[in-house]
């Protein structure tokens, strides 16, 4: 009970150091107090608060990967990570995950629930404003909610929203949700990164076109696929975060390009490291790896109303005739965990352990290939570099891999650009990077759902259909665990996705770059508020 006691009394004059509450000799008297030498206190000084108290200002330069030139302002059709990351920096949501994983506010302060999880209030910021100088109101976070319901909407988001019957004002700084069904997960929902806060329009649509945002940074030059440029917005509703005074995205979606950039000191972060180099650069003193353990998963969907793989024994045969350790020895360099095919990591909750392993197996391949009538299969794996350095080397172990089961796998190598909007949901087998999302039930809703826009793998099943919708709605944490553990088994068995790994972030920057003591594992560069949350020593 003491070393409870004691750990709690040292997180909170901690936490109140590097919030400035005390001064460097208060901490001190109550750090020795409470039973610490001199030297131990100056130590936990220096590396606990003066180390990670944020200091304000200079431009944070950032070299990201995967971005094109087709991308666009409007949320609805954000996919790459040089949407998320100027998402994040020059928007704002309703609700955020937090840098050591949890959910937290942004746009709205608070929310509470009716006990079926059917209606939703959330309170909203008060005194906030667009970059444009607009107040932020209800009006606002309606219209953008909306933007991804209804017919007519276009948004890879929709089926997180396609529950929501109604969505109404309560004064200003207050709406309330109506769902035709509970929906549990809700908050994290709005976590999602095409649900960003936009200025509403008189006829109740959303301004996507200007770019204009409520975030902690105002969006003041832009070139799609190329560059952004960002300015502190004095007008931001919260108080912690935008240390920064400036902030300078680069497109640099050639692996080398992007490390060479920070080893010259171009620029001061990058948001995917060359795994076949990281030793290297672990090995620089001017340079900080970030390896954090996600939920963010390779996926290679197969078009299951598409020939072969329409068929069941062919898709049970490609999935044995990966060997995933392998890859993640080689491709990843140990910075990932094995996939089993299911969309659950173990960094997440609900997830399945007992559900067995699948193995790399060429006989149990051929077995499924002969079931399928055929005595050998060539297939084409379309991949690029710039969704993952080493995507094209996976796609040729995996064919090497195959070869013992007489499955040929032919890896294509694809331009960068335009690789979303023209290679994946086009082609019937593709190397796919998702990020981390905060719960099994965004992940289903937003692939594996029939009428999901993004269901990669055109996958229909009924029963997994049916226990999505019972699983949103439960409260019993047990029930809802077991839901989710046979919709896994489903997906494993019959799905259209082999999942060969769950990658690490591996981000680095310069040392002068400071964050907290956790990273958000939702995204490259803590959950893509890397703008929002770090700071330049001083």
């Amino acid at each position: 009970m003491k070393d409870i006691q004691n750990r709690e009394f040292f997180d909170k004059i901690l936490e109140a150091g590097r919030k400035r509450k005390l001064s460097r000799r208060q901490f001190m008297t109550h750090a020795m107090a409470a039973g610490l030498t001199m030297t131990a206190a100056s130590v936990l000084w220096t590396e606990k608060v003066s180390a990670q108290t944020p200091q304000k200002g200079g431009k944070f330069r950032v070299g990201v990967h995967d971005a094109n030139t087709s991308d666009t302002h409007d949320p609805g059709t954000y996919y790459s990570v040089g949407h998320i990351q100027t998402a994040h920096t020059h928007r704002s949501y309703l609700t955020e995950i937090t840098s050591d994983n949890g959910l937290g506010s942004d746009m709205a302060t608070s929310w509470e629930a009716t006990p079926d999880a059917k209606t939703w209030t959330f309170e909203l910021a008060k005194n906030s404003s667009f970059h444009s100088g607009k107040p932020f109101t209800a009006k606002d976070a309606i219209a953008s909610i909306n933007h991804h319901r209804g017919e007519g909407t276009t948004s890879a988001a929709a089926s997180l929203m396609s529950n929501i019957t109604d969505i109404k004002a309560d004064g200003d700084h207050t709406i309330v949700i109506e769902l035709d069904q509970g929906i549990a997960d809700l908050p994290w929902f709005f976590t999602d990164y095409h649900i960003t806060m936009l200025p509403a329009k008189e006829d109740g649509t959303v301004d996507w076109e200007s770019g204009d945002g409520a975030g902690p940074y105002k969006l003041v030059n832009h070139e799609f696929g190329v560059r952004s440029d960002f300015e502190r917005h004095d007008g931001w509703h919260r108080d912690d975060g935008a240390y920064f005074d400036t902030v300078e995205f680069t497109i640099l979606n050639d692996p080398n390009s992007r490390q060479a950039a920070l080893i010259t000191g171009d620029v001061d972060s990058i948001t995917s490291v060359d795994l076949k180099t990281m030793a290297l650069l672990q090995r620089n003193k001017d340079l900080l790896i970030d390896n954090t353990p996600s939920g963010s998963a390779i996926t290679l969907p197969m078009f299951c109303d598409v020939a072969p793989f329409d068929n069941l024994d062919v898709r049970l045969a490609l999935k044995h005739a990966i060997n995933r350790e392998d890859i993640v020895e080689k491709i990843l360099f140990g910075t990932g965990t094995p996939g089993n095919d299911f969309h659950v990591s173990p960094n997440m909750p609900y997830f399945p352990a007992s559900i067995e392993q699948r193995q790399y197996d060429p006989d149990k391949a051929k077995f499924h290939l002969k079931q399928a009538g055929l005595d050998s299969l060539e297939v084409n794996l379309s991949a690029t570099d710039s969704v993952l350095p080493g995507a094209v080397d996976m796609c040729v172990l995996y064919g090497e891999h195959a070869k013992a089961a007489g499955i040929k796998v032919n890896a294509v190598r694809e331009p960068a650009d335009g690789y979303w909007s023209d290679v994946w949901l086009k082609k019937p087998f593709v190397f796919v990077k998702w990020g981390a999302r905060a719960t099994p039930d965004q992940m289903f809703t937003l692939t594996y759902k029939d009428d999901a826009p993004w269901n990669e793998a055109h996958w229909q099943n009924e029963r997994f259909n049916e226990l999505l919708l019972q699983a949103k709605s439960e409260l019993d944490d047990n029930l809802r665990a077991e839901m989710y553990k046979e919709m896994c088994q489903i997906a494993r068995d019959d799905g259209g996705t082999i999942i060969p790994m769950f990658t690490n972030f591996v981000c680095a920057r310069r040392s002068n770059v400071q964050h907290g003591e956790t990273v958000a594992a939702s995204w490259e560069n803590d959950g893509a508020r890397a703008a929002h949350r770090w700071w330049f020593s001083s």
